[in-house]
């Protein structure tokens, strides 16, 4: 068999290597060249694998459909899992009834796959750095899958609670490696419109479970609401299986460097590869140097910051969906099925807000990188931010009062479509600002801020009932404004300090 210094990039002999001529992605080195000795580069003498010279394997150079193929379905991946932790929320009453509980309980359910629907990415996203993305989803949303079966089955509050959690723990891999997957498929020019449409899964999951569970439960029962999750989970797992493709650039150089090899061993030739970004240390080390990234990128303020913002959302969101059966059953009379229609308040604010407002982010980034010498910055994905930045405590005031006051209802819901489009703005704003920061561990970055913002936003609404009765809805929903209020400014002050920030708390990963 010939040497393959023709396919491939020559040997490191005779020819040096050649830079990366991409950004910050997965297709770096842990290591960078410039750090090498020279006797090291002169005495290693395998051939280098680049992706940047093989396209059909360079997932920045595949075709449009392909990328797109992988969103849809880790969009749906990262739909499905948040749609099971609200999906029961119309028919809390039911199921404290059925299982000789207390509502109380029963929210608990919630609160216990919310919470380790952010832990699980602060472990998912590191391995996926070690493992691959791809293993990753297969494995993690096939144990999602069959963990649906039990909890149809559930005798008892108790066991309930334990297997959604748990399985919060798994359905957690299309929200801990989404963004990045898409960060290793898209160039950041062409990013934020297409990580728009895959965030409207954790956001539209948790607003379409009530309108698909206000459904079932009315004309099935409770218990159907996991038998129907199986069948989604489980086509959404082969789809998987059979559409997913390996994005993580060391990953798919690792698998060319075994595949390249065993045929120079075959061939008899001796020739052997090396690519960058390889890691050499044993597998323990490997991983528990990965798991240690999320909390270091936490602890950079910016992060830690917009952390609280989205935390504050999600816990606000949750606290209202998992009362809106009081609120709408009791002062207006609705019955379950109405109050699963209700949530489409939000659901079209969401579709608004990623139609018409979320591309605008990449015109911003682009206009502002072109006044700044061409050079990008990701405190250049903030300013749309500020829209969201004034609805969410706008539309929560708004909501809050209607609802005291027993207005019509259709002036109570009014206000959830501008707070869909503010959670979106502040969700997608943050998140492609966290993928730029830190492009390489995209998806530990996007983990070190979901962490924070399930266990609040899983946690707060164990509380929210107690204080809406101490309160009621005007005062208890306006607390949530107040704070919103507080951190509207978050946004526009890091936009004008954040790479001052940044430059001060360099992060060493």
């Amino acid at each position: 068999m010939a040497a393959r210094t023709d396919e491939h990039t020559p040997l490191l002999k005779d020819v040096p290597p050649e830079p990366v001529d991409v950004e910050r992605s997965s297709l770096e080195a842990e290591r960078p060249l410039s750090s090498w000795t020279e006797d090291e580069q002169q005495g290693d003498h395998r051939e280098w694998i680049r992706l940047q010279n093989h396209p059909e394997h360079n997932p920045r150079a595949w075709p449009r459909w392909s990328k797109l193929a992988n969103v849809a379905v880790i969009a749906m991946m990262s739909i499905v899992s948040p749609l099971v932790s609200s999906m029961f929320t119309p028919g809390i009453a039911e199921i404290a009834e059925d299982l000789n509980t207390d509502i109380t309980l029963v929210i608990a359910t919630t609160t216990g796959f919310v919470v380790f629907l952010g832990i699980g990415p602060l472990i998912l996203a590191p391995l996926s750095e070690t493992f691959g993305r791809r293993n990753l989803y297969i494995t993690c949303f096939t144990i999602f899958s069959l963990l649906q079966i039990p909890a149809a089955l559930t005798p008892n509050i108790e066991f309930l609670i334990v297997v959604r959690t748990i399985s919060g723990f798994f359905g957690s891999v299309g929200i801990a490696n989404g963004g990045g997957t898409i960060s290793d498929m898209f160039e950041p020019s062409e990013r934020a419109g297409v990580f728009g449409w895959y965030l409207l899964g954790p956001l539209l999951g948790p607003t379409l479970g009530p309108l698909f569970g206000g459904i079932i439960v009315m004309r099935l029962g409770w218990r159907w609401i996991f038998w129907i999750m199986t069948i989604v989970c489980m086509v959404n797992t082969l789809a998987g299986y059979f559409f997913l493709r390996e994005t993580y650039a060391p990953r798919i150089c690792a698998q060319l460097k075994l595949k390249w090899e065993q045929d120079s061993r075959e061939a008899n030739d001796g020739t052997h590869y090396r690519y960058e970004g390889e890691d050499d240390r044993p597998l323990w080390r490997k991983m528990l140097h990965s798991l240690t990234r999320p909390p270091k990128i936490f602890s950079q303020p910016i992060v830690a910051t917009m952390s609280v913002y989205q935390a504050l959302i999600f816990g606000t969101t949750y606290s209202l969906y998992t009362n809106m059966q009081d609120i709408y059953q009791g002062s207006y009379g609705f019955n379950t099925e109405q109050v699963g229609l209700l949530y489409l308040g939000p659901g079209l604010g969401f579709l608004f807000a990623v139609w018409f407002i979320i591309p605008r982010i990449d015109t911003v980034y682009k206009k502002l990188a072109a006044r700044n010498d061409d050079k990008a910055m990701p405190e250049f994905r903030l300013p749309i931010a500020n829209i969201g930045a004034i609805f969410i405590p706008a539309s929560l005031f708004w909501f809050a009062w209607s609802v005291e006051m027993h207005a019509h209802w259709f002036a109570t819901i009014v206000p959830t479509f501008f707070y869909g489009i503010g959670q979106v703005t502040i969700l997608n704003c943050t998140q492609n600002y966290y993928i730029d920061s830190f492009e390489k561990y995209a998806a530990s970055a996007i983990a070190a801020g979901a962490v924070f913002r399930s266990l609040v936003g899983g946690v707060i609404p164990l509380f929210a009932p107690a204080l809406f009765d101490k309160l009621g809805y005007g005062w208890g929903i306006s607390t949530f404004a107040f704070v919103s209020l507080a951190l509207a400014p978050a946004p526009l002050f890091f936009f004008w300090f954040g790479e001052r920030i940044r430059e001060s708390y360099k992060i060493e990963l």
